[in-house]
């Protein structure tokens, strides 16, 4: 029998997780046996996501900001892309709020349900509380002062430090851009062949997914059986598809407002790319027809498309920053927390330079999470809550991302004159992978 797909074995992990715990329970021995044997697999698991955190950002933004080339003669362009491409992050982030806020998916959870998950990480809650205090107790110009790190290598060492690592990342790669050529190609060389290392090593991290949402989903049911805590979820996704809906509607009013054409045209021009997007679940792969679709029927000359499009599918995760946001709302709302304003406006900051770092391969959207639960003071064990439904959001908020990319490249080529009539090449136009995808955001 063929090997199943990696997205069909989280699945089956999730659901053979769920229904062992619900046989364990009907035995006395049953919970402690969960919580002693098989919950540790799961934290196990947890842990690698976040061992990986650091580093992918390192590997991932360093690359990316070295490969503009030339920062000091950055074109009208390449400013215009990059800026436009960070607006519509924190539109997308600040939606997410706005509807996880609103909806509060969270606040459905049972307050005995809720105390019996900050009961069993009252530590990890107590610590966050604490500096969250300290927060509160520092200056107005606070935040502004700890992004600039005084060690990288102390910075690196602590996630919740991840602002400052990113920081630092971007001002290694414009340097980088600044020295000469011939210099500049060892430094970039490593980084590369880094970048792939780090790849590598969350497909292996991934290999073990099945088996850690196994852990995970199955110390969940043992450890918080209610049934409100399940329909919470189906809150939590329901919000997350709304704020996605609103998302592509924002696009949709961007590119009617800035390039006069109508939404049926944008529409009609993107959606082949999107239905390859839902299926595959990754931006990069539906690259290549994104392209297509966005030069050949919507006008936007090559020029446009070959250096927009790329970068979006690099650091344009519109789609996973929205579902970041309502997933650390939703985590901080299941175990009792109420995020100040400063926090949350923390979240739109870390949501947005996190996105750059979004690599397209498998984890890299929950490794990102980690980042911004982190940064939130939000406990990292709340990503047992939403595993369970991550996979279909997974393929949403790929369709999100993909549309971001083109609503970009139009407004980016109307801006610079280089936008004309659409001219279709008929042989070209069914497009039929011939290698093998991963998703993104799993």
């Amino acid at each position: 029998m063929k090997k199943l797909a990696l997205h069909w074995q989280i699945l089956l992990g999730m659901v053979a997780g769920v229904l062992f715990a619900l046989i364990l329970t009907n035995f006395s021995w049953g919970a402690e046996f969960v919580s002693d044997w098989i919950k540790p697999f799961g934290n196990i698991f947890i842990n690698a996501l976040k061992l990986i955190a650091v580093p992918l950002i390192l590997a991932s933004l360093i690359k990316g900001i070295s490969d503009l080339k030339d920062i000091s003669k950055l074109s009208k362009m390449g400013t215009r892309t990059i800026a436009t491409y960070i607006v519509t992050t924190v539109i997308a982030v600040t939606i997410g709020l706005l509807m996880v806020n609103l909806i509060g998916p969270g606040r459905t959870i049972s307050e005995e349900t809720r105390t019996d998950l900050i009961a069993s990480y009252e530590g990890d809650a107590s610590v966050r509380i604490s500096d969250a205090q300290k927060q509160k107790d520092a200056g107005p110009l606070q935040a502004l002062e700890d992004l600039v790190p005084s060690n990288i290598i102390g910075a690196a060492g602590d996630n919740a430090n991840m602002l400052q690592v990113i920081f630092f990342a971007i001002f290694f790669g414009i340097g980088l851009i600044l020295i000469p050529e011939k210099t500049a190609k060892p430094v970039k060389d490593f980084f590369d062949g880094f970048n792939e290392v780090i790849l590598k090593m969350i497909d292996l991290i991934m290999l073990a997914a099945p088996y850690g949402v196994f852990a995970l989903l199955a110390a969940l049911v043992v450890e918080s059986p209610s049934t409100d805590l399940f329909a919470a979820l189906a809150m939590y996704a329901l919000t997350v598809l709304i704020g996605l809906a609103l998302m592509i509607g924002v696009y949709i009013l961007l590119v009617w407002i800035f390039t006069k054409n109508k939404p049926s045209f944008f529409i009609n021009g993107i959606s082949p790319a999107q239905l390859l997007a839902f299926s595959t679940s990754s931006s990069a792969a539906t690259l290549p027809v994104t392209m297509e679709r966005v030069e050949e029927h919507m006008g936007v000359h090559k020029e446009v498309t070959s250096f927009v499009l790329p970068i979006g599918a690099t650091i344009n995760m519109d789609g996973t920053s929205l579902y970041q946001a309502v997933a650390a709302i939703f985590i901080a709302q299941a175990f009792g927390m109420d995020l100040t304003l400063g926090t949350q406006l923390g979240i739109i900051a870390t949501a947005t330079l996190a996105s750059i770092g979004s690599a397209a391969v498998p984890g890299a959207g929950m490794v990102m999470l980690v980042i911004v639960l982190a940064q939130a003071g939000i406990p990292e064990a709340g990503l047992a809550l939403i595993f369970a439904v991550d996979r279909p959001l997974d393929m949403c908020r790929t369709v999100v991302n993909v549309t971001g990319d083109a609503a970009v490249s139009l407004m980016v080529a109307k801006s610079v004159d280089m936008m004309g009539p659409p001219n279709v090449k008929d042989w070209d136009d069914d497009y039929h992978p011939e290698t093998e995808v991963v998703s993104e955001n799993v």
